[in-house]
């Protein structure tokens, strides 16, 4: 009895012993795996954030100028419906008073063929036999001339419009492919972030996400700077700067335009619109609606255009200091006007 008892004992160790040693060779071989990615710092999640906006503000940029599009094709979409809605009743007018010319003809037996035929219900049948129109009168041929012009141009304008509604369409569905883009690498950031303590993240979010100084410091400093009356070009361009450091303090939303939110460009725009000057509603078209002026003749109101694909803007406020909306979770604030790349400058005309 103890004999196999002992046994026993001696059985389970070398079990225990081989499960061991399987256990350290898995380890071994799996080690790469075994372990969790280590942490970001937040230097890491800052670097990695300040990109994703960088990237989702570019795409913001190409939602807004695919939005202006399809706000146009839109517009000339009505219109064209408007068109088509008159030249209908004009060539109903016209085939209603055939109509009445028919009758008549038909009580006395004289109801010409092709009379009938621009009456039918198909009247596409009367275009393709035009030719018809040598065997009535002259009175006749001339009204079903006008009729014959007036289908054409009815369905000339509904071809257009086709072709405008599938221009629509198209730039609805690229609409939604922007901002589901945009969406993802916003919740991304979010996720990033999400990674850090309360007080990691106010570190982050208190730059201005551009590899640049910002926040309150930088609101504070521009204040300083624009204290007085604001030394630029013309009074257009104190009102459009008067206009910006009105918006100080508004949250920043991707595709806003005023007057409670903004993104860059929509800031830009909503201030020269306050000072009667229509700009273009993105960055890389705002770049060439006016004259470029070079970095060290700056002054207020201009257009301050950074990165290399033009994909953010501000508004020059003097003293050495922009005005912008410079992402999301964050407000319109001054900033050092060399705080981000900088390319160009343009004064509005």
């Amino acid at each position: 009895m103890n004999a196999r008892v002992a046994s026993h004992r001696r059985t389970r160790a070398r079990a225990a012993g081989a499960i061991a040693l399987v256990g350290a060779a898995t380890a071994t071989a799996l080690g790469g795996f075994a372990h969790a990615d280590p942490q970001p710092t937040p230097a890491e999640v800052r670097a990695r954030v300040d990109r994703l906006h960088h990237e989702a503000e570019q795409t913001v940029e190409e939602y807004n100028g695919v939005r202006e599009k399809a706000d146009r094709t839109e517009r000339a979409l009505d219109d064209l419906r408007d068109e088509a809605a008159r030249k209908t009743a004009r060539l109903n007018d016209a085939r209603n008073a055939l109509g009445s010319f028919a009758t008549a003809q038909y009580r006395n037996g004289t109801a010409d063929p092709t009379l009938q035929l621009a009456l039918s219900a198909e009247p596409e049948d009367y275009l393709r036999q035009a030719a018809l129109l040598e065997r009535v009168g002259n009175r006749q041929a001339t009204a079903l001339e006008g009729v014959g012009r007036q289908l054409r141009e009815v369905e000339q304008v509904r071809a257009e419009a086709r072709d405008r509604l599938a221009e629509l369409k198209d730039a609805r569905a690229e609409l939604k492919r922007h901002k589901s883009a945009i969406e993802d690498k916003l919740t991304e950031a979010r996720g990033l972030l999400d990674t850090l303590t309360a007080e990691q993240r106010d570190a982050v979010l208190g730059a201005d996400g551009h590899s640049g100084a910002g926040g309150a410091a930088g609101d504070r400093a521009g204040r300083g700077a624009a204290r007085g009356p604001v030394q630029a070009p013309n009074a257009r361009a104190a009102r459009a700067v008067s206009y910006a450091q009105g918006a100080v303090g508004s949250p920043y939303v991707w595709g806003a335009i005023g007057p409670a939110a903004f993104d860059c460009s929509g800031l830009t725009q909503a201030a020269w619109g306050a000072a009667g000057v229509s700009l273009p509603r993105t960055t890389y078209t705002q770049a060439a609606a006016g004259s470029t002026v070079p970095r060290s003749a700056l002054a207020p109101g201009d257009l301050v255009f950074y990165y290399s694909g033009l994909s953010h803007v501000g508004i020059y406020a003097g003293g050495g200091q922009i005005i912008h909306a410079p992402r999301p979770g964050a407000t319109v604030r001054y900033a050092p006007v060399d705080s981000m790349p900088f390319v160009t400058a343009v004064r509005p005309a």
